[in-house]
């Protein structure tokens, strides 16, 4: 049997439109029971707290529950790697933080990578770090610690919560950036860091404002300064450590991610969900009180701050020779 021309284009642009429709009834169909977050802290640490509040939030836009899903370990490359390796459905997401980005270097040999085997989806948050020091340190101001060290040079300790993290590389990167020599001494965890520093037994740390804040408003530890590129609104009053050294910029992160292979429209469905969750009021006073702002923006805005991200920390980490513990 022939058809005609105009009945063959119609049935063509029938079929042409095929995957389309049904790119459009998964969208619509997802989600349809469950999202599982991975985090890769355990209960009770700052990102699992985040994890949860946007979570909830995230559940009330989504129609299902969100469950939080821990997963500790590895320097947080075991939750990465359970991530990477769930079904691409979109019922299954991951946590993403600045460890993972910290570890594509420091831990260059393994076969988990975030710039690799995972999706961005969309940021949470960028938080605030302080640089702290005992209150007996006869400095003040950024110039006044680096004038001192300068005087001191090899005799001043710097604390952080362990080698190869956050509060270590930012010590590192202020090193390098002001041209002064500090003895790194890595304590296990901030409690046991926070105590060294308010006994005298090391200098200064550069520290999540988070675990900070109580030992600033106290008096027992002195903030001169912060590490975002502008002031903080919860310490308005103290300066960035770039006022000082320009181009110094240190954040703490969190985002979400998917496993590879995860379709568009779902990934897209995600992203503007947890971008309406963060525009929310409530939610954002929430971040304020933890010293953090919302990382809002596109799936490939997040995928871009993570490659930056991971270029940044890539130099510090060579340009140290720092190995994992």
């Amino acid at each position: 049997m022939k058809l005609s021309r105009r009945k063959f284009l119609h049935l063509a642009a029938g079929a042409a439109s095929l995957p389309a429709f049904s790119q459009i009834g998964w969208a619509q169909a997802y989600p349809s029971r469950p999202v599982t977050l991975i985090v890769f802290v355990p209960a009770g640490g700052s990102p699992d707290i985040t994890a949860r509040f946007v979570g909830q939030a995230l559940s009330q836009r989504l129609g299902h529950s969100v469950i939080i899903e821990n997963r500790p370990g590895a320097g947080g490359n075991l939750a990465l790697q359970a991530g990477s390796r769930a079904p691409s459905d979109g019922y299954t997401l991951t946590i993403v933080a600045v460890p993972h980005a910290i570890n594509v270097t420091l831990h260059e040999r393994s076969n988990i990578n975030v710039t690799r085997d995972i999706v961005p989806v969309a940021g949470l948050y960028t938080g605030t770090f302080a640089m702290l020091v005992n209150p007996s340190l006869p400095v003040k101001s950024v110039p006044e610690f680096i004038a001192y060290a300068k005087a001191n040079p090899g005799k001043i300790n710097m604390t952080s919560s362990g080698a190869g993290n956050l509060s270590h590389l930012s010590g590192e990167l202020f090193k390098m950036m002001a041209g002064i020599d500090m003895v790194h001494v890595p304590y296990k965890g901030a409690v046991l860091a926070h105590t060294g520093l308010m006994a005298g037994e090391v200098h200064v740390m550069f520290d999540a404002m988070t675990s900070a804040l109580p030992h600033i408003r106290s008096g027992a530890l002195r903030a001169l300064a912060v590490t975002t590129a502008t002031r903080s609104k919860t310490l308005a009053d103290i300066p960035t450590v770039a006022e000082s050294v320009p181009g110094y910029a240190v954040s703490s992160w969190l985002g979400v991610g998917a496993p590879p292979g995860t379709p568009a429209d779902v990934i897209d469905k995600l992203n503007h969900e947890i971008n309406v969750v963060l525009a929310d009021p409530a939610m954002r006073a929430r971040f304020a009180d933890l010293g953090s702002e919302p990382l809002t923006g596109s799936p490939a805005d997040f995928g871009r701050f993570i490659a930056a991200e991971t270029e940044k920390w890539g130099k510090v980490i060579r340009a140290t020779n720092m190995k994992p513990d």
